[in-house]
């Protein structure tokens, strides 16, 4: 297991997320719990971007339900019809909302949260796990960048789905 990351000071985000890649894959081969991997990759997330909030809803009993994430406290509990998460997880999309005051029904966990970017988590029998939400305090923070290189860290965490690490 690595115990740093190492990454270019650049702003590139897609050279980020190249160079962010197979350290995320290192951190968490060999690691069979899921809670204890999705930690470690909101934080290499954190640590490279610097974004506002990162982290990870779960599906459990008719709602998305807070994971491990870094940032300030966050809800707990997501309705699966609610705010940009809900949406993520219904469609099975990603969305990308350059100012959250303009999504409707956005849920404001935090004021200082500008713009979002959500992934769904797919199970290994197409049903959705959870998503990846990820916030900035810049409007219009993501792009087609960022769901691409935050796909390839949805696809990492979709083989540990399919590894059974549950």
């Amino acid at each position: 297991m690595a115990e740093n990351l190492v990454f270019s000071q650049t702003s590139d985000r897609k050279i980020l997320y190249a160079e962010l890649l197979p350290q995320v894959k290192a951190l968490v081969e060999g690691e069979p719990d899921l809670s204890a991997n999705l930690a470690n990759i909101a934080a290499a997330l954190k640590e490279v971007f610097g974004f506002f909030w990162i982290g990870f809803y779960i599906r459990k009993g008719g709602q998305l339900v807070l994971g491990p994430f870094q940032g300030p406290v966050a809800c707990t509990r997501i309705g699966f019809d609610k705010g940009v998460c809900g949406h993520a997880y219904t469609t099975g999309e990603t969305v990308i909302v350059p100012n959250v005051d303009e999504f409707p029904g956005h849920i404001a966990c935090s004021s200082a949260s500008r713009s979002e970017i959500v992934l769904p988590i797919f199970m290994p029998d197409g049903e959705v796990f959870g998503v990846l939400d990820v916030d900035s305090k810049d409007l219009s923070d993501f792009s087609e960048i960022d769901a691409a290189g935050l796909g390839q860290i949805v696809n990492i965490v979709e083989s540990l789905l399919r590894a059974d690490t549950l």
